[in-house]
């Protein structure tokens, strides 16, 4: 594990405002009829407008700013021409470097009015995220943040994939560990201050396999299920988990709001 310095993790914080707002600018304009292909448009300029670079486009050929995920698309979609429709989900996954490090996040946006059982997909995977970070703090395990974002994600009768986790961050937008949202509490490494993981559950409405299409990259559930993906930067502190990410970089009111600590 590669533990950053106080100044490497404010240069981190600043590729984190980047990657943020470059997502918020997209936000508005998700809405039936709006095309992936334009979404990312609108992500690329605003990265490149705040002196930032795109951490997707060009890595190992991915050919866009965004990953932009539809429905039953887990994650690594293409974006594209065809239009969003009414009661569709999107999940959006947007990377930036900025001063040689990087930021990674990713959140799924309802298109419209969508079903209730959809909308209660976002608000447990949303929920996931949060209560893992809440245990992300130093001295706990890797497998305390695995085992509390399963428990959320399983207590309310939803699917964690397998096939893709999360990771360190930092120089390379993929670092040493690996972060699964599942597995046993008190297993894995101890988290220690200066570590800086991209923590983001992946949660589909049913147990099914997560394949990848021809294109080496687009992957949907199996079964046609639809799947959610949330995602943020997190840094471990003395002082607690800190979400660069975020605007409101503690945790714990909103896991408390996003249905309690434990899952319950």
């Amino acid at each position: 594990m590669i533990l950053k310095s106080k100044s490497e993790l404010e240069i981190m914080a600043e590729a984190a405002v980047i990657n943020r707002e470059a997502l918020e600018a997209i936000e508005p304009t998700i809405k039936p009829g709006i095309t992936t292909a334009e979404l990312n448009e609108i992500a690329e300029n605003a990265i490149l407008s705040r002196g930032g670079k795109p951490a997707f486009k060009g890595y190992r050929g991915f050919p866009a700013t965004l990953c932009t995920s539809v429905n039953e698309v887990v994650v690594h979609g293409f974006p594209d021409d065809q239009p969003l429709a009414e009661g569709d989900i999107v999940s959006v996954d947007i990377g930036t470097f900025y001063r040689g490090y990087a930021a990674d996040m990713a959140k799924t946006y309802a298109v419209g009015k969508i079903s209730v059982e959809a909308q209660r997909l976002l608000d447990v995977t949303e929920r996931a995220l949060y209560v893992g970070i809440e245990v992300a703090r130093a001295g706990n395990r890797l497998g305390d943040v695995s085992a509390a974002i399963q428990n959320v994600v399983e207590k309310e009768g939803f699917w964690v994939v397998r096939e893709f986790v999360g990771h360190g961050i930092g120089r390379e937008f993929h670092e040493a560990p690996e972060v699964p949202n599942y597995g046993r509490a008190g297993t894995g490494p101890v988290l220690r201050p200066g570590l800086v993981l991209a923590i983001e559950p992946m949660v589909t409405q049913g147990r099914t396999q997560v394949v990848v299409l021809g294109d080496g990259w687009t992957a949907p559930t199996a079964d046609g299920s639809l799947a959610a993906h949330f995602e943020h930067t997190v840094a471990i502190s003395e002082d607690g988990p800190r979400i660069l990410t975020a605007r409101d970089q503690r945790p714990r009111e909103r896991a408390v709001i996003k249905g309690g600590v434990d899952g319950a």
